[in-house]
This record gives structure tokens, sequence and C-alpha cells, in this order.
């Protein structure tokens, strides 16, 4: 799935679709917005290899510092990169009115919206010149989201690693794919467990505009987390199996690497159900700790998809992007031997 597939020297037809001719990127494929991992460094990196690059605005602690982060990125690379704005009062309260402030007012490319309604926000961007993707976990956010205004809607997929899920949001990417590509107007791109060329060439053959991953640009050179989390996403050991759902008693269920951080909140929403007990285990800080300090992947709870199940290497982010656009490429012309002419 990943080294298996050797990048060749010679070109195919490059992929066009409405997302890289809005946003002005190489390839139709984005980085998902990932709490304590979206800095600068892991932007400027997938925007630098064609793909476009996302800084996770609530990693900043205040919307000053993410100021400073996008300015940064602006040093690091000439290319269009976004901003993720997750909204999550429970888990990650802030002032979220002031960090769109700041998204508009330094004129980011793109602002991927999740967990909370983008309609707030959807003139404000606009006026000032900012793409908006929201990302959505079922038909009826979806449908919201396009009634907002927004540009893009994400498809995100019961395999993903978003979180604010409702308890029982168990729809899978395929079947949620299908239907808003028949029921919506506006142009879908698809989040959920996604990590190959294989995967992408699926959703352009469908009718989708790209392909966002998150788990998949984790383990990679230039992600700014502790070898030992990249180390154990592409360990043989680490499987489609290895992620679980915590959260979900508080209608705000989490795709996670199944630790024993994970299991411990599992228990605790069986036997507890009080979020303050939970809270230590399940907070962005210990996260942190573990990405940037320890290195341990069984010290906190940390998102991950299903995707983790399609990962063998650690490539650099330009390996990975040129690898899967290639793929899918050479893929989306063969596919064209199944259509014969009866003339």
């Amino acid at each position: 799935f990943g080294s298996s597939f050797r990048v060749q020297s010679f070109a195919v037809m490059p992929l066009v679709t409405k997302f890289t001719e809005k946003v002005g990127v190489q390839y139709p494929i984005i980085q998902g917005g990932m709490n304590q991992v979206g800095f600068a460094e892991m932007a400027a990196a997938v925007s630098n290899a064609g793909a476009l690059g996302i800084i996770t605005g609530l990693t900043q602690p205040t919307p000053e510092d993410l100021r400073k982060e996008i300015r940064r990125c602006r040093a690091m690379t000439d290319k269009p990169f976004g901003v993720n704005v997750t909204i999550l009062p429970m888990l990650l309260p802030a002032d979220y009115d002031a960090y769109i402030e700041v998204v508009c007012s330094e004129k980011v490319a793109v602002c991927e919206i999740s967990g909370g309604s983008p309609k707030k926000y959807v003139k404000q961007l606009h006026d000032a010149g900012v793409v908006i993707v929201h990302k959505s976990a079922t038909m009826v956010h979806a449908i919201k989201a396009q009634e907002a205004g927004v540009d893009f809607v994400e498809i995100a997929g019961f395999e993903s690693s978003v979180a604010g899920r409702k308890g029982d949001d168990d729809i899978g990417t395929w079947v949620i794919l299908t239907k808003a590509l028949e029921k919506l107007k506006v142009p879908i791109l698809v989040s959920g467990a996604s990590a190959t060329g294989r995967q992408l060439a699926m959703v352009l053959a469908a009718g989708g505009h790209g392909m966002t991953m998150g788990t998949r640009f984790l383990a990679t050179q230039e992600a700014p987390v502790k070898a030992g989390i990249k180390e154990r996403i592409a360990s043989p050991e680490s499987d489609e199996f290895s992620t679980t759902l915590v959260l979900k008693s508080f209608e705000n269920a989490t795709r996670v690497f199944k630790n024993k951080v994970a299991n411990q909140i599992l228990e605790l929403e069986k036997t507890s159900g009080d979020f303050s007990e939970i809270y230590p285990l399940a907070a962005g800080e210990r996260t942190k700790t573990m990405f940037h300090q320890s290195g341990d992947p069984d010290d906190a709870m940390w998102s991950c998809g299903q995707s983790v199940g399609l990962i063998d290497d650690v490539p650099t982010c330009k390996d990975l992007v040129e690898r899967i656009a290639l793929q899918a490429e050479e893929l989306l012309v063969n596919a064209r031997g199944c259509v014969v002419s009866k003339l």
C-alpha cells in the first residue's frame, strides 16, 4: 500500500478537479487538521509537495499565536495552505470568533471547519477571499453546510478519526459519499481512512474532487511528532482493527488509537459516566506530551483513523503525495479500458 508502489519517472495526465482549480494546488490531496501535529512545519511540507497543508488552529493557545504560526508557515512555503478550526466546546473550549478573525485578516487560502456549524462564519470568510471546507459526518450536517454556502463539503465516514460524532453516527464512507454525490450540488471531498492512490482514484471516478488524509500524513518524515508514534503506525502489528471509538456516551464520539489510555476511557464510560474523571485521560496536554516528549504511543489518547491498516512506511511528504497521485492517475487512465464502444 505504501512502499510497495514505486514512483516511476514517466508522466501521466495531471489530476484536475474543482478543488485544484479553486485553491491552486497541484494535487487534489488535503492534509487534515490534526491536534498537536498541524504546525507550520507540517502544513508547509505538504503544500510544498503540491497538496494542501493545514495548520490546526486550536493547537495554538491563542488567536495571536495562530497569527504567528500562519506567518511562520508563509516563511516556509509560497504555496496555498489552510487552517482548521474545530468547533467542539466540550473538548476544545475557545474564542472561535477570534480564531476565525485571524484566518480572515491573514487571508489564508482555505478554512476547514469541523465539529460545529460554519453558518456564522461563511460571509466573513468569503468576504476575506477564504475558501470554506466543512467536514460533515452525516448527510444532515452536509445539507446544512451546503445551505450555509460553503465551497466544499468534506464527507467524513465512520472510519475516519474525526471527533464530535453522535453515538449512532456509524455510516461508512462508501455509503455517505455515494449519497452526498447524488443529493448535493456543492463539490465533494472525502475524508475517512484515506491513505492510497487507489482510494483517490475511486473518489475521483465517483465524482468527488479531492481526498483528505490525517493519519497517513502523521506517518511522514516531516510530521512534528516523535519517531515512536510514526513507527507504531507503520508497524505490521497496527492494522484496521487498531482503533476504537471513545466518548460515545457523551455524544462526542472520537476514533482513536486503541491503547491502554483508550481502554481506560472506555471502562470509565461504562462504570462512571463522569466526564470530570475522563477529562485528564482525554486532555490535549497529555497528547501533546506524548507526541513531542515521550514518543510512547501508549501514553495518551490520540486520534487515528482505520487507514492505519493501509500504512507500512514513513516517507517524505513529497514522495507520499507524488506516489498517491501517480497511482491514482494510472488507475484512472487504465479504467478507460472498461468502457468499450458498441459502434
